[in-house]
């Protein structure tokens, strides 16, 4: 365990390490344009297989987290000019509480009670934005990015690098509860919720946890979206295809491991953008839709879980 931990951190330094580098080396911005989305998604999908993938509580109010992101980093840049970093910081905070909120309210639902309760949240949070005037209302705000700092040349640049940033941390924390008691408890109550009640474990705190962690993830990862469209409004915020998305994602990566998310987002994250840049925005939906039925028939457990077949396959054919 402590040989993997050393290998994990040792690749999260390369992985680091080689955005920075291509901060100082690309030249052409659309890289880091595309990449940036692809690096959100990756933190979005592992905050989501927290709670969707070690618990099994489907959550659909993705959209709602990551649009609380938004307007809780335009709040603060109108109002105080707060820099990226505090943006960030309290748009962390906002999602932990809305974690805790939500599981207290919804978290003794299961099923498709709880993820009507999560849609139920994306709409009224979306109502309440688009009613505010402050932050634009219905019709969005502008934003107009500061200057930026050393050693980024522009501002899409150093969001890129704090997007890496974003998912080496949200990668550690998936992974310190996949390996601690945390993750063993979740696996339990998804296996038998009412089983694991009656050995012992705190089937209701599990979940309260893993709510407010995936809610801080989900909102850290919003906040940056507004300085990276220059612009911020209701209907893109809390679209529903982020909850679509990041769900597919999810399961065609597999929710057993924390590896799973990250390759589900890597694959269609990139698949996306190529077709957005080749094609069309909108054949994204369709592809999503086709990788999405494809997996769930030819592989339910995702490429990891298929991997792992493979795997065991073979070492019982040479055994």
């Amino acid at each position: 365990m402590k040989r993997n931990g050393i290998f994990f951190w040792v690749g999260a330094a390369l992985f680091l390490g080689g955005a920075l580098l291509m901060t100082q080396v690309i030249g052409n911005q659309y890289p880091f344009f595309a990449g940036y989305v692809i690096l959100q998604f990756i933190v979005l999908a592992v905050a989501w297989s927290i709670l969707g993938g070690y618990a099994g509580y489907v959550n659909f109010g993705t959209s709602a987290f990551f649009g609380m992101g938004v307007y809780t980093a335009v709040f603060l840049f109108k109002s105080a000019g707060a820099p990226l970093a505090v943006q960030i910081m309290a748009a962390a905070a906002v999602g932990a509480l809305m974690g805790f909120a939500l599981g207290l309210l919804t978290l003794r639902m299961k099923g498709i009670f709880f993820s009507i309760a999560t849609i139920a949240l994306t709409i009224v949070i979306e109502t309440s934005i688009t009613n505010w005037r402050y932050v634009g209302g219905a019709a969005g705000i502008q934003m107009q990015r500061p200057a930026v700092t050393a050693p980024f040349d522009n501002y899409v640049q150093m969001l890129f690098f704090v997007q890496a940033l974003l998912v080496v941390l949200a990668v550690a924390c998936s992974r310190y509860i996949q390996n601690s008691w945390m993750g063993r408890g979740l696996q339990a109550l998804k296996d038998d919720e009412l089983a694991a009640e009656c050995t012992g474990v705190p089937t209701l705190r599990l979940k309260l946890l893993a709510c407010v962690i995936s809610g801080a993830l989900m909102c850290a990862a919003g906040a940056p979206a507004a300085m990276y469209l220059q612009y911020a409004d209701p209907t893109s915020a809390f679209n529903l295809n982020y909850s679509v998305s990041v769900l597919a994602m999810s399961l065609i990566g597999g929710t057993a491991h924390w590896a799973g998310p990250v390759v589900g987002a890597i694959l269609l994250g990139t698949t996306q953008q190529l077709l957005t840049v080749t094609i069309s925005s909108e054949v994204n939906v369709l592809v999503l839709g086709v990788m999405l039925v494809l997996f769930v028939v030819a592989a339910p457990e995702g490429i990891i879980g298929l991997i792992r077949k493979v795997r065991r396959n073979r070492n019982e054919s040479e055994g």
